[in-house]
């Protein structure tokens, strides 16, 4: 599989997941959990590596982050 970067990063939701959870005074433990019970198995550090760019966002995680944020896919893309 060939790793491709965009502008340097892995992501383009990363900043806008950050300032979302930075907003409702979540923790990155905190979002974890959220999301853990949504149904995606993630880590406190995936969120910190999601938030700087190094790892990768896979749809469905995206359509669930955005879900617990209660924010839009398109608003954490930087759509709107």
């Amino acid at each position: 599989m060939k790793i491709y970067d965009y502008m340097g990063k892995k992501n383009v939701c990363g900043d806008r997941m950050r300032e979302a959870r930075q907003k409702q005074r979540l923790s990155q433990t905190d979002l974890a959990a959220r999301l853990q019970v949504a149904g995606v198995i993630i880590e406190r550090d995936s969120i910190s590596r999601i938030e700087i760019g190094t790892r990768f966002v896979a749809d469905y995680e995206l359509m669930l982050i955005a879900k617990c944020l209660g924010v839009s896919t398109d608003w954490l893309l930087g759509n709107e």
